[in-house]
């Protein structure tokens, strides 16, 4: 990482009274800002920058970041395999922003789940859904894998000899792009569990409906009337009825933890605005509370 983006890191990580990120979680696990060379950016596609309509967005400031965020919940239950939810923003974002905005820790808290979180940070603060280096044959894989070298060398984990668990794909608008390519490259297919999209399917539909036939995995799409996304998952949904694939479609305010545990396909309209969708209804923690993830506390505390 050059001089320029440890400067702004150390800079973005301060919150007020000049407390860092990590301290202000600390009471509630431990929150790890690591750049890495896996990290989406800094990419060949983006060295000279990208122009979205008139406006042109510097590599320097939009595409040079490679900080990932890893946040390992307090309490957490060291089993020698780790699940991980990988979570990629929309545009115009970028990690700190992701984090406190959507409230994504303090919702992996309350599910209690027992698995770690990973945002790495996109398109920084620009109107851009690339998903750099994740899009590239394997690199997926190589994050991962550098993920799991940082928590080994970096993380208070006192294991440092786990292996890969499950992993669940989470995206709010413009990350559903990096997700359709990961789930379309194939690679940790095993690993590959869950896909959620929050107000997020766009395009590149038919790469989701592929992983559907082919996978166990479960589906949840969350749209929106005005959000972009609305036809969309209706023809998605429209083309698991030409096949007979059964899924659950209801009002996102109708669906309840029972809903959401017994269907594997769900699709849910919301008439909350797009960037309520992920944390209004804490609808990130109730899907972690009905994954595949396992619970936080021995079955000895239930």
């Amino acid at each position: 990482m050059n001089r320029l983006w440890a400067f702004w890191l150390g800079c973005s990580t301060l919150i007020a009274g000049g407390e860092t990120l990590p301290q202000r979680y600390a009471s509630q696990g431990e929150l790890i800002l690591a750049p890495l060379a896996a990290a989406p950016f800094p990419h060949p596609r983006r060295a000279e920058g990208h122009r979205y309509k008139e406006q042109f967005f510097p590599a320097r400031e939009h595409y040079s970041d490679n900080t990932v965020a890893i946040f390992i919940p307090q309490g957490f239950r060291e089993t020698g395999k780790i699940d991980f939810i990988v979570h990629f923003h929309g545009w115009k974002n970028q990690v700190e922003g992701v984090l406190t905005r959507y409230q994504l820790i303090e919702q992996l808290i309350e599910s209690q789940r027992n698995a770690v979180l990973v945002v790495p940070q996109g398109p920084r603060n620009a109107p851009d859904s690339f998903g750099g280096k994740l899009e590239d044959p394997g690199g997926f894989q190589r994050f991962m894998a550098e993920v799991a070298d940082t928590l080994r060398q970096k993380s208070a984990l006192t294991n440092k000899s786990f292996a890969l668990g499950q992993i669940l794909l989470s995206g709010h608008s413009g990350g559903y792009q990096v997700i359709s390519a990961i789930v379309a490259q194939g690679g940790l297919e095993e690993h590959l569990r869950e896909v959620w999209l929050f107000d997020a399917l766009y395009a590149q539909t038919d790469r989701f409906l592929a992983w559907i036939n082919r996978s166990a995995g479960r589906f949840i799409d969350i749209y929106t009337e005005k959000g972009g996304t609305k036809a969309e998952s209706e023809r998605l949904m429209a083309r698991l009825r030409e096949q007979h694939t059964p899924f659950y479609a209801a009002k996102e305010s109708a669906a309840g933890l029972a809903d959401l545990r017994a269907n594997r396909l769900i699709f849910l309209y919301s008439d909350l605005p797009h960037n309520e969708v992920v944390h209004q209804r804490q609808q990130f923690r109730d899907y972690l509370k009905t994954s595949c993830c396992a619970a936080r506390e021995t079955a000895a505390a239930k």
